[in-house]
């Protein structure tokens, strides 16, 4: 028998692990890099008619994780149902203090996860920004945020009034197929006592089923939490969705995809009376004033190629002062030409191969037969960075685009570019610029994020007052990146559906209850009658 080299992750129902005979097996990148090689050629075969040794064997190949059926997933439901009733009466200091040991349990194996992410096909400086920002949400400091917003108590002359946050129940998670770690974000809910189910991605399963079993399974057990407050699956998305969508088990679901698609399941939930959290697409837009600091505002731009633009919290626009444009222009063209595809295992590129090489190619034709003005970019290419009509990669591309008016018709500045494309629009100069400024920024039907450069402190009092797009904003800053105590997720519009907003999950998975607990004896009928 061929020694595996790779690591097999069952299912885990109600504190068990169940194992099936179907598999889904989680690939490595260089299985699309190298397509013609012969570790490709005979990856795709052994997938076809292959035993599961031969394919544990197989270089490209990361790990196996098991299947589940329909009725494994009505058990997981089941399990986690059961769990969700015992978890209100564990007391909320052992819930935070069994989240807060999940942080060493990351910082052991943040060495893995991030070699994981990579073949994956995440390059290695944002599989590390990845890793950041998870540790950040879990961290003491973060938590101890998390317990003054679930629970506060007031001192009143005649009562202690208490806020504290009711745990929704059984919440399912479906994370994101691109960045599927970012599910764990998700598995905060649990210190507001809910139990969970999640579903790992067939297609992308290496990286979140080894920090399941290594990290946050292991966490629970030791802290003898309810068997099922956890529940893992791998299944199909739509048999799964249809599943929690029709249980009367499961009281919300959180989402992590398209706009479109999240916003049909949140009429669904709203028609089953189950709540829906939502983490949908990204149009982020980065205002750039004029007295800005330029070398600083070019580098927080060139964020918008980091995974080659699909990652929905990069910037995908730019508003830019006319009397600075040139000048920020020309140093987006030479920044974002130096920058060149490799492979995410050894090497510092930013760039990853582009799923979406067709939209791109219609996205860029229909706006320069609009009237924009390409500045660089628009290329096809290889790993090596050379022209190739069938290369993986995208050269950074930025397109200049003169005035409000025409850039409301331009898709490539009011839809969803999930690939290389930064359109920087430049506006006609006024007196009513910055309102002007700010009335396109909330014109944006999506919003997760939104971003200002500016040294005039009345320019950054007026853009975080008066924009209203987007869960985040951001004032001479990373846009990407986590900044401590904000949640780094949530948006408005498309970005998170109708009650969208900057999203802390143990929030936004439980209910506000007020609690008043008389502390003098006043008689029912003075209380309403007689007190002022």
């Amino acid at each position: 028998m061929t020694q595996t080299t790779v690591r097999h992750f069952p299912l885990y129902i109600g504190g068990e692990f169940v194992d099936t005979d179907e598999r889904a097996y989680g690939m490595s990148v260089r299985a699309v890099l190298n397509p013609d090689g012969a570790n490709a050629t005979s990856l795709f075969r052994l997938l076809r008619e292959g035993t599961e040794e031969e394919l544990h064997a197989h270089p490209h190949i990361l790990c196996s994780v098991a299947l589940s059926t329909p009725e494994q997933g009505q058990a997981a439901l089941r399990a986690a149902a059961e769990a969700a009733a015992r978890l209100r009466s564990v007391p909320f200091t052992d819930r935070l203090a069994c989240i807060g040991d999940l942080y060493e349990g990351f910082l052991e194996h943040r060495e893995e996860l991030a070699r994981l992410m990579r073949m994956e096909g995440c390059p290695r400086l944002l599989a590390e920004a990845q890793l950041n920002a998870v540790l950040h949400l879990v961290r003491p400091e973060s938590l101890e945020l998390a317990r003054s917003l679930l629970r506060q108590e007031i001192i009143t002359p005649h009562h202690t009034i208490v806020l504290q946050r009711q745990p929704d129940g059984v919440v399912c998670i479906d994370p994101p197929a691109n960045i599927p770690l970012y599910g764990l974000i998700a598995s905060l809910v649990l210190l507001a006592g809910n139990s969970v189910v999640i579903r790992v991605p067939r297609s992308c399963a290496s990286s979140l089923a080894h920090a399941l079993h290594n990290i946050i399974i292991p966490v629970l057990e030791a802290h003898e939490a309810p068997p099922g407050t956890v529940n893992v699956l791998c299944a199909d998305f739509d048999v799964t969705m249809r599943q929690w969508l029709d249980s009367p088990l499961v009281n919300t679901i959180y989402y992590f995809g398209s706009s479109d698609r999240g916003l049909a399941l949140e009429r669904e939930c709203v028609e089953r009376g189950k709540r829906a959290i939502l983490e949908l697409s990204g149009n982020d837009g980065l205002l750039v004033w004029h007295d800005a600091d330029l070398e600083h505002a070019t580098a927080a731009l060139i964020e918008s190629f980091y995974a080659s633009g699909q990652a929905c919290i990069g910037p995908k626009y730019a508003v830019v002062h006319p009397a600075i444009a040139d000048q920020l222009l020309t140093r987006l063209r030479e920044a974002a030409s130096a920058l060149r595809p490799g492979d995410p295992e050894d090497s510092d590129t930013v760039l990853s191969p582009v799923l979406r090489a067709t939209a791109f190619r219609r996205c860029l034709d229909e706006a320069l037969r609009a009237g924009a003005t390409k500045v660089c970019g628009g290329t096809q290419i290889n790993l090596h960075g050379e022209p190739d009509p069938q290369g993986l990669f995208i050269e950074p591309t930025v397109l200049r685009i003169n005035g409000f008016d025409f850039a409301e018709t331009i898709p490539a500045v009011r839809e969803e570019c999930f690939f290389p494309l930064l359109s920087v629009v430049v506006p006609e100069d006024g007196p009513d610029l910055l309102d002007r400024c700010i009335a396109f920024l909330n014109g944006n039907k999506f919003g997760l994020r939104n971003s200002l450069w500016a040294e005039s402190q009345e320019v950054i009092e007026r853009f975080t007052t008066a924009v209203t797009n987007g869960g985040v904003l951001k004032v001479n800053d990373s846009h990407m990146a986590h900044a401590p105590y904000t949640p780094g997720l949530g948006g408005t519009g498309r970005s998170g559906g109708s009650h969208g907003e900057a999203a802390y999950p143990f929030l936004r998975a439980s209910r506000l209850q007020a609690v008043a607990i008389a502390t003098t004896r006043i008689h029912p009928w003075e209380a309403v009658i007689g007190m002022n």
